[in-house]
């Protein structure tokens, strides 16, 4: 660790016990925050996000910190870690942030600027179990946000509409906190170097999408004995080259054509904050992450037989299957980071994941989702595959199906719930199998269709996936026609 402004010994923060920290919890008043304009639909169902301006500002941002310090405190938790992406705007709300933290009695440990995974590892590292992460994730550029962890808890659904009521009632906490620097990114690498072994080298192409994974992903694996070729890595809140979000398949076409001209093993892609994950291998073709949670799955009980393996609904069919075989127990869960995480630390599941790139461990790791550690991860894996097959012929041997990557259907959020409301009460499809955990999905005997409401953009979200390219395309046209009754103006391009 790296101390920047704190005093202590051995180079340690010098916090204060939990009796002093009690004393103070006790001596904090209420008070009523000053009137801020603050509109509801920031807070949505995994964290808070708006667009920069318009919907969210300092201003916004130093009260909802007051809120969420007041809800820390509450939790007898007087101590936040803060991070922030490379967004324009970040650099600012941080500060309006940490400001309104502070401004509850609550301590601030600020990491700078990281991936996101830096704040949960910083959180378990220092012992905090809160902090906050400034970011706008994946999402374009003008917009921005807060993702939050309480008693090393994610913050989501009912939990960020009770801190939103905590600010509309003036419900919040007035002291003097204070506030540390300190850099924990050469821990985070020590501590995944001191874990993670690869067999042999491997050239990797990390395209860092100029967020800020790219800079950790790429110091990482040249530490863990990689040939790193670096692509986009500078950190530029612009996103001057391709927007970062590894799972729409033209944010991977420059990464997928440095990794065929360079002759690399591996191409690995992170989104804006750093904690979704997109692969290539050597030559060029997108592995989704579901089909990299196979692997990682068989990886996991083999050592760990009879655990329980969480995958979103937008996850193959055929990662159920696998699971099973390996011996272990399968359990489709709702798409969204906080949720999922959620669901893992309730069922103690060593392993989860999402299609769209976030992976948790639990299995040597702390079971968040983290982008870089996964990457490790699945490195180490490749390396030491005792066949000493390449990259495209060890996830050949994968099963795979006919499938389509994610389809956003635009639509305002109110107007989306409405549509999904209706579609699982009115929609039919004879001889599947339907699940409504999350929108819904109906798995026939040759496939599956999903429809749901996306809680990141403003939209529907779809996925498909058959045994053949006609068996597909028969799930495509059933959920069409489905959807048409529901809403004959809606345009698919499917």
């Amino acid at each position: 660790m790296n101390e920047v402004i704190t005093e202590g010994d051995n180079n340690m923060l010098d916090f204060p016990s939990s009796t002093k920290a009690d004393e103070e919890l006790a001596t904090l008043e209420l008070t009523e925050v000053a009137p801020v304009d603050i509109v509801p639909s920031i807070f949505k169902a995994y964290d808070i996000r708006g667009i920069v301006g318009e919907t969210i500002n300092a201003q916004i941002v130093k009260v909802i910190g007051q809120a969420i310090g007041s809800e820390a405190l509450d939790e007898q938790q007087p101590r936040l870690v803060v991070g922030r992406d490379g967004r324009l705007s970040s650099a600012e709300l941080s500060e309006a942030l940490i400001e309104g933290i502070m401004a509850s009695g609550c301590e601030v440990v600020d990491i700078g600027e990281v991936p996101t995974p830096l704040v949960y590892f910083a959180c378990e590292h220092l012992q905090t179990d809160c902090g906050v992460m400034v970011t706008g994730s994946h999402n374009p550029v003008n917009y921005n946000g807060l993702k939050i962890s309480i008693g090393g808890k994610p913050l989501f659904g009912a939990s960020l509409q009770q801190l939103y009521q905590r600010i509309l009632q003036g419900n919040v906490h007035t002291g003097e906190g204070s506030r540390s620097s300190i850099d924990v990114d050469d821990d985070y690498i020590a501590q995944i170097a001191s874990d993670v072994h690869l067999t042999r080298p491997l050239k990797v192409v990390v395209d860092g999408g100029n967020g800020v994974g790219g800079p950790v992903a790429s110091k990482l694996l040249t530490a863990l004995g990689c040939d790193v070729i670096e692509l986009y890595c500078d950190v530029n809140g612009e996103f001057p080259n391709h927007h970062p979000n590894p799972s729409e398949p033209t944010n991977l076409q420059d990464l997928i054509s440095v990794v065929r001209r360079s002759g690399a093993e591996l191409g690995i892609a992170f989104d804006g904050d750093g904690d979704r994950l997109g692969t290539v291998d050597t030559e060029g073709n997108i592995i989704w992450s579901d089909r990299l949670m196979i692997m990682f799955a068989q990886d996991v009980l083999s050592r760990l037989p009879g655990s329980l393996v969480i995958y979103d609904v937008k996850s193959s069919s055929l990662l159920e299957d696998a699971i099973i075989a390996a011996g272990g127990e399968a359990l489709m869960w709702q798409s969204g980071y906080a949720v999922i995480r959620d669901k893992m630390q309730e069922t103690g599941a060593p392993l989860a994941g999402e299609l769209s790139g976030h992976i948790f461990f639990k299995d040597r790791w702390f079971g968040f989702d983290d982008a870089v550690y996964s990457a490790a991860r699945l490195i180490e894996l490749l390396a030491r595959d005792p066949l000493e097959r390449n990259s495209t012929e060890i996830f050949a041997a994968i099963p795979s199906r006919e499938s389509t990557p994610e389809i956003i259907v635009e639509m305002e959020e109110l107007e989306c719930q409405k549509f999904i409301q209706q579609f699982v009460a009115e929609a039919s499809f004879q001889g599947a199998k339907i699940s409504t955990i999350d929108g819904l999905r109906a798995d026939f005997a040759s496939g599956w269709g999903l429809v749901r409401a996306s809680n990141t953009v403003p939209g529907l979200t779809l996925r498909f996936e058959a045994e053949t390219q006609e068996s597909l395309q028969e799930i495509q046209r059933q959920f069409k026609q489905q959807m048409l009754q529901v809403k004959p103006t809606i345009t698919l391009l499917f």
